[in-house]
């Protein structure tokens, strides 16, 4: 079981990373009609929120970006940093 994030909104596993896709337009809103699973695929950083873990819908190809929470799997974040994102399309 995933216990509430400390100062952010956890929408994936803490353990694993994947989430569900369920919102749509803003974090929240559970309108998503999609509902795939979605994969951790990289890490990148926000000046405004710090480190995000990058999740892409294995059903529909969608990408939701989601705060790296201070209980989430380092290790596993850690190689997800390796790998090269760029946030622009």
């Amino acid at each position: 079981m995933n216990p509430k994030a400390v100062k952010t909104c956890r929408n994936h596993c803490r353990a694993c990373l994947w989430s569900k896709h369920v919102d749509e337009s803003v974090p929240g809103d559970r309108n998503s009609v999609c509902n795939g699973m979605m994969y951790p695929m990289a890490v990148t950083t926000s000046g405004k929120k710090g480190l995000q873990i990058v999740h892409e819908c294995a059903k529909c190809k969608a990408r939701k970006l989601n705060k790296v929470a201070q209980d989430d799997n380092m290790e596993l974040i850690t190689k997800l940093s390796q790998i090269p994102y760029d946030v622009q399309p």
